[in-house]
């Protein structure tokens, strides 16, 4: 949705609840988990209200461009820049159009964004474009649970969740989509969530190469 035809609620409401469910605590432990590993030029797709910024570790990160399409949330992420360490250029784009050279990011992390983005594929061809050939993506994501009757309920609600969540989806499956684009996942760790957010299914982190054996068009090569 483009932030011009956007509703009074997705402007001035969603953005804050967004920010408030994505600050606590069992996010918090994740991206710590992940962010330190960005190094290099890196881009953050899915930026938001900037919550990754205390984990990015400055000594090793270059510069970072900070792309998010929701002009509230980079107005709250812009209050976070004073006094940071990072060189950061925040970028109001969507992730399935980077305004970013070929070949130019050495890491992409993506933090509980894939559930949001519209077009989850599109964005991860464009992430492809930008990464160069020895690039990483690195991601932090929630998903389907492999919990039966907790999917169920994901699949039953999910679009009701995404009215009031900025348009988080429940039941994607950040690693299969990951690896339909033609990326090697490696380092996959998933755990449950605590039992209050039991609706959000499981955690989902890991790093993810650009395959050697996929072609462009994202299909398997062969002998």
């Amino acid at each position: 949705m483009c932030f011009s035809c956007a509703t009074a609620y997705d402007r001035m409401v969603s953005p804050y609840i967004v920010h408030a469910g994505c600050s606590l605590g069992a996010f918090s432990k994740m991206r710590q988990r992940i962010v330190p590993q960005a190094s290099g030029a890196v881009a953050e797709i899915g930026f938001g209200s900037g919550l990754n910024l205390p984990y990015y570790d400055a000594a090793r990160v270059e510069r970072l461009a900070a792309i998010d399409p929701d002009e509230t949330m980079l107005s709250l992420a812009r209050r976070k820049l004073a006094g940071q360490e990072l060189k950061v250029d925040l970028l109001p784009a969507r992730g399935e159009c980077l305004p970013l050279e070929s070949g130019s990011i050495d890491t992409v992390v993506v933090t509980y964004a894939f559930c949001t983005i519209p077009s989850p594929v599109c964005a991860l061809k464009e992430i492809k474009r930008v990464l160069k050939s020895n690039g990483r993506l690195l991601f932090c994501e929630h998903g389907r649970s492999i919990r039966p009757f907790c999917s169920r309920i994901q699949n039953r609600f999910n679009g009701l969740w995404g009215q009031l969540a900025g348009g988080c989806n429940l039941n994607r499956c950040p690693k299969q989509l990951i690896e339909a684009a033609g990326f090697k996942v490696r380092n996959l760790q998933h755990e449950h969530f605590p039992l209050h957010l039991w609706h959000l299914g499981a955690h989902f982190t890991g790093e993810a190469e650009l395959a050697a054996d996929f072609t462009e068009a994202g299909s398997p090569q062969t002998a």
